[in-house]
């Protein structure tokens, strides 16, 4: 798979909104990487981490997200979902699923519909240990500071402006990967 081909399908190379996309896409897949390979025994597919972190967050250029030169007309949450979309029609379903369920630690089915988000009504929890894991890369890294890590008590307070939930699951992550 050539993932830097099928972003530059959307994404004008060398553009603000390229750079800022691949750049902190990339810094998600070398923690991934970094971190799958410090865990040979969870057995994790670092072929497919080293795919799905660089496609996780194709979806943005389709969002209004001025800070980040996105200036498309969805709401930034719905970039998960609609990553999935372009994805999957690219021919891989299951670096789809990354793309949707990568967004903060995950988004249950419960939250979706109690604060009314603007996205298809199921769960977009991470389900494999790929998954997970590039979510849980992914909380450590920021689109307007790119290529600096957070540390983990900023991931923490950042986290928890989506309530305990989220901050219990980063510490369960943090337990296993760490």
């Amino acid at each position: 798979m050539n993932t830097l081909a099928i972003i530059e399908k959307y994404y004008k190379k060398d553009s603000d909104l390229y750079n800022i996309l691949v750049q902190h896409s990339t810094d998600v897949t070398n923690k991934a990487l970094s971190i799958a390979a410090n865990h040979p025994e969870l057995n994790i597919d670092s072929k497919f981490v080293s795919e799905a972190g660089m496609l996780h967050d194709i979806g943005i250029f389709m969002t209004n997200a001025p800070s980040i030169k996105c200036f498309g007309i969805e709401p930034y949450v719905a970039h998960g979902y609609l990553g999935r979309v372009i994805v999957e029609n690219a021919g891989y379903p299951m670096h789809a699923l990354v793309c949707e369920r990568h967004t903060g630690t995950g988004i249950s089915l419960e939250e979706i519909i109690e604060n009314n988000m603007p996205v298809p009504h199921r769960d977009m929890r991470p389900v494999s240990i790929e998954e997970k894991l590039i979510c849980f890369a992914d909380c450590f890294f920021s689109k307007t500071r790119l290529g600096e890590e957070r540390p983990i008590d900023k991931v923490r307070q950042s986290l928890s402006k989506f309530g305990e939930t989220s901050v219990r699951q980063f510490d369960r992550w943090c337990a296993i990967f760490l």
